[in-house]
């Protein structure tokens, strides 16, 4: 059996007719014979609706209780029994009752639709789930009911069920949404024409652009590539000159003309990637572009109408704007250029715009062949064979008569020399020097220049042109080398910052510092401001004297409209910008992520500080009154005059106000020793020590022959403080004490374990499980069904914290057999002679 079809009714707002749409489709499917059922539909008394209900099968619903109360839902059990055709499932983003098979009902219709059974849902566009914040912020109103935007996108049907704001203001009016007692409230607040109008655009545009998937879905399966103006899709092409800002601008102007106007501005570099565009205006054209509400678009292509076109017909635009030539009239030689070639090739579905602009004829530099970076030492070498080499093999030549052809062979191995060297320049001049000196030389009539025999001008020439192809191959192939080399290198620092990305790394000065020594420059500042007239500040830098505005840099990089990226030292080529604009962006992210972690530490301690406050106010308000009243209810049976109180009453009331003010002095001591762990003021006074000498002080405080010590002489001694330590063991031995059974002993043991020493505190108590082992650690915490006045919760709490005061761990595990074992590990002090001569002497005790 496949899998089942989803039809949606999106409705821009409560009341504009979903349910009653859906139940007319219902009626419609019945009347066609098809086996269609009502699921749920919740029709909230409105009695057209009810109406609507009649004639259709209702499936029974499922009953639950949940805070005394009773309420049903959809019987997916029922519906899955009853396999319909079709179920109508009313308010897709509904949440069900706790206790329901699914926690919301999409995920009930995930169910029906798995089991081959067609659907017919409705939704409000507020309960999307991409468009909550949006919502919220034109209503005022969290919706907390949502549905994820998949689920709706992946369904076969969605049918708009539109009404205008008046017309629906007038359906709450009269009384056939809400009810009367409901309808002012409704029509003051949500139903306000400005939030309908706005919710409304929101539906209109969310299915218009659902619509639009399905028609690039549909072109491309179908391979059409013939445009089709459903709606204005204005592209622009961007040379990266100033023009750009007028060509984005008169496209937003067209697009507003038109319903569902799109611009889309693209640039088409060059794939060997010489281009004369400048990356700063290109940033500032993206900006601007977007903030018109456009998009950006970077092409690689070498013929650049051709792309142009491709690209346009690829996303199915309408018009393409483009900026009259900037070239002068004598470099149409070259050809028509880009705007006459497109208009040319654009065909019957494309209109093209050329635009005028200040910039029209002012001259545009013909793109040119950079340099290969071959190295001052190597180029003037270069110079040296072009120039010198054909001398020299001149002056050998006329010593020798090898015949012409040999002689056109060794000058053209010079010229070929000088191209390996130096590049096409000094080959160049190499074959035009040589040229003529084999014609001076020996073609006859000799010592002219001039050629008698035809053969030998065929010969010259022939000797010219293969120089001069020899010489474009090699320096095209050591072009190709150099930009092979520099895209590794891209590649590689592009690697270097994904890594960064994925590892999460943080350091701002550390990435600035990279980009200083990646791009050899003297400093590097990442500068941002609050507007356009407000002063530039400094987020980070890297070496010295960074520069304070973009303007007194030698390089900048914009991110946006108020962050850039400043370097001193020395101006970058273009080709090197488009990396600077990657690091650009990641000192960005890297800036946001560090001032994200930062908000997130300060509400963290801020909500830390709050549950401590707060549980320190119940601990106050329970736990000291609780001794406190015993006290003074004591002390007020003793003062008074009315009783004669026997001798044992007396001690017994003595000792009830010895026990509270014992409680009192543990529970004051744990409070104040947790403020001084919470404040950062606990300074651990380090010695050298032996166990043996503090864990039996730890002990004073529980009763006899609870506690079972097995502290060995032979055991190194520790580097801590003492009284921390001792606070800390004796809070871990009366936890145990307080947990351990009647008549089961707790054991208190020690033992080394390489550079460190365990204290082992194990009970034979209830334990507790693995996903609470760190939970108790937590102040104010106290684990299971632990009565009120046994404490505030902060023994562990505080015995943690000094231990990890004084460089040591405290951790939790289950006792073998039943129980819980606390291990607490110190450091060490590694005297191995003092330990031979305490063990001699231990042995000579026993002895």
């Amino acid at each position: 059996m496949g899998r089942g079809k989803l039809r949606i009714y999106l409705g821009a707002a409560p009341g504009v007719g979903k349910t009653y749409a859906m139940l007319s489709e219902a009626h419609r499917r019945v009347e066609r014979g098809t086996d269609c059922v009502v699921a749920f539909v919740e029709h909230h008394q409105r009695p057209r609706t009810e109406v609507m209900l009649h004639g259709l099968e209702q499936l029974p619903r499922t009953e639950l209780e949940h805070r005394g109360a009773v309420f049903t839902e959809m019987d997916v059990d029922e519906v899955l029994r009853r396999a319909p055709a079709v179920a109508l499932v009313d308010e897709l983003a509904h949440t069900n009752v706790p206790g329901s098979r699914n926690h919301k009902r999409w995920q009930d219709v995930e169910e029906l639709l798995a089991a081959g059974i067609d659907v017919v849902s409705t939704v409000n566009i507020q309960h999307l789930e991409s468009l909550g914040d949006v919502v919220e912020s034109i209503t005022g109103v969290r919706q907390r009911e949502t549905v994820p935007d998949e689920v709706v996108r992946r369904a076969d049907q969605i049918e708009l069920v539109d009404m205008s704001p008046p017309a629906l203001r007038r359906r709450m009016a009269h009384g056939n949404i809400y009810k009367p007692d409901k309808v002012d409230a409704a029509l003051s607040n949500y139903f306000r024409p400005g939030n309908l109008t706005a919710l409304r655009e929101l539906a209109l545009l969310w299915v218009a652009d659902r619509a639009d998937e399905y028609l690039t879905e549909y072109r491309s399966e179908h391979r059409v590539s013939k445009i089709w103006g459903s709606r204005e899709r204005i592209v622009v092409g961007l040379t990266g000159g100033p023009e750009g800002r007028t060509l984005i601008r008169r496209a937003a102007r067209l697009a507003e003309k038109g319903a569902g106007g799109e611009v889309l501005a693209v640039y088409i570099a060059r794939s060997d990637g010489l281009t004369s565009a400048s990356p700063k205006e290109l940033a500032v054209q993206r900006t601007l572009a977007e903030d018109l509400g456009g998009t950006f678009h970077h092409v690689v292509g070498d013929d650049i109408p051709a792309a142009l076109l491709d690209f346009a017909r690829g996303v199915n635009a309408t018009q393409i704007v483009l900026g009259s030539s900037r070239r002068k009239t004598w470099q149409y030689v070259f050809g028509p250029g880009v705007g006459a070639t497109v208009a040319r090739e654009s065909g019957p579905d494309l209109d093209v715009h050329i635009v005028t602009h200040e910039e029209v004829a002012k001259g545009r530099g013909l793109p040119v062949a950079r340099g290969a970076r071959l190295g001052r030492s190597r180029i003037i070498w270069g110079w040296a064979v072009g120039i010198g080499g054909p001398v020299v093999m001149a002056l050998l030549l006329n010593t020798i008569d090898l015949g012409l052809a040999n002689d056109m062979l060794l000058f053209l191995a010079v010229t070929v020399a000088a191209a390996l060297l130096g590049g096409l320049l000094p080959a160049l001049a190499s074959a035009a020097f040589g040229s003529l000196l084999l014609n001076y030389f020996y073609t006859p009539p000799l010592h002219r220049l001039t050629v008698a025999d035809p053969k030998n001008i065929v010969a010259i020439v022939v000797f010219v042109g293969v120089a001069l192809s020899v010489a474009s191959v090699v320096d095209l192939a050591a072009r190709r080398t150099h930009q092979a080399a520099r895209l590794r290198a891209e590649s590689e620092i592009l690697s270097f910052l994904a890594g960064s990305v994925l590892r999460g790394e943080t350091s701002l000065e550390a990435l600035l510092e990279r980009v200083r020594e990646t791009f050899g420059m003297e400093s590097v500042a990442l500068l941002e401001r609050a507007g356009d007239v407000d002063p530039w500040t400094c987020a980070g830098s890297a070496g010295p004297s960074p520069a304070a505005r973009p303007e007194d840099a030698d390089v900048d990089m914009p991110v946006g409209d108020h962050t850039a990226l400043a370097l001193t030292g020395r101006v970058l080529p273009a080709s090197d910008r488009r990396v600077l604009a990657a690091f650009a962006a990641q000192a960005v992210v890297v800036l946001d992520r560090q001032r994200l972690q930062f908000e997130a530490d300060q509400a963290k301690e801020l909500a830390e500080g709050n549950r401590i406050r707060t549980a320190l106010l119940a601990a106050v308000s329970h736990d000291l009154r609780t001794p406190l009243a015993g006290i003074k209810a004591a002390v007020s049976s003793l003062r008074s005059d009315d009783v004669a109180w026997s001798d044992e009453d007396r001690a017994e009331l003595l000792e009830g106000i010895e026990d509270g003010a014992d409680r009192l002095d543990h529970l004051v001591g744990n409070l104040l020793d947790m403020s001084r762990l919470q404040t950062g003021t606990v300074t651990p006074l380090f010695r050298e020590i032996d166990l043996d000498e503090v864990v039996p002080m730890a002990l004073l405080g529980v009763p006899e022959g609870s506690v079972e010590l097995d502290i060995p002489e032979s055991l190194p001694m520790v580097a801590v403080d003492a009284g921390l330590l001792e606070r800390a063991v004796a809070n871990l031995v009366e936890n145990a004490v307080k947990y351990s059974p009647p008549g089961e002993r707790v054991l208190v043991a020690a033992s080394a374990m390489a550079d460190r020493v365990e204290v082992r505190v194990v009970d034979r108590g209830p334990g507790v499980p693995d996903d609470a082992k760190d939970r108790i650690f937590a102040p104010f915490q106290r684990y299971g069904d632990a009565p009120r006045g046994t404490g505030v919760g902060l023994g562990l709490a505080v015995a943690r914290g000094f231990a990890e005061a004084m460089g040591g761990t405290l951790n939790a595990e289950d006792t073998p057999g039943g129980g819980l074992t606390m291990v607490l590990t110190v450091r060490a002090v590694d005297h191995r002679p003092d330990l031979a001569a305490r063990s001699a002497v231990a042995e000579r005790q026993a002895s």
